[in-house]
C-alpha cells in the first residue's frame, strides 16, 4: 500500500513538471506583448489565406513549445515570413512572458 501511495506521488509529481517549467515569464506581460499573435492564433477557426492552412491555438500550448518555436522562427530554422518577421522583433524576455501567457488557460482563455 505504501508503494502504491509513492508511485502515485511520484506520478503527479512527474505530471507536473511541466507546469512548474511555466513560472519564468510574466504571464500578464504575456498577454500585452501577445496582441499581435491573436490577431491570428486566437481566432477559431482561422485559416491563412495562401497556402491555405488552419493557424494553432496557441492557448493551453507548452511554454517550451512556444520558447523553442518562437526561437527557431527568430534564427531562420522555422521558414515562415510572417511568423520570422513577428519573432525577430522580440526581446527573450517577451518570448518567456509570452510563453507563460499562452501555456496558461486562466491567462490566454479570453483570447481563445
Amino acid at each position: 500500500m505504501f508503494v502504491k501511495r509513492i508511485a502515485v506521488a511520484v506520478a503527479i509529481l512527474a505530471a507536473s513538471m511541466p507546469l512548474l517549467a511555466q513560472a519564468d515569464g510574466d504571464p500578464a506581460q504575456g498577454r500585452r506583448s501577445a496582441e499581435t499573435c491573436l490577431g491570428c492564433h486566437g481566432i477559431e477557426n482561422y485559416k491563412n489565406v495562401y497556402p491555405t492552412y488552419p493557424v494553432p491555438k496557441l492557448c493551453g500550448q507548452n511554454a517550451q513549445y512556444i520558447i523553442d518555436a518562437l526561437r527557431a522562427y527568430t534564427v531562420g530554422d522555422r521558414s515562415h515570413g510572417t511568423m520570422h518577421a513577428q519573432a525577430a522583433t522580440l526581446s527573450e524576455t517577451d518570448i518567456k512572458d509570452m510563453a507563460a501567457f499562452f501555456a496558461d488557460p486562466t491567462y490566454c482563455n479570453g483570447g481563445k
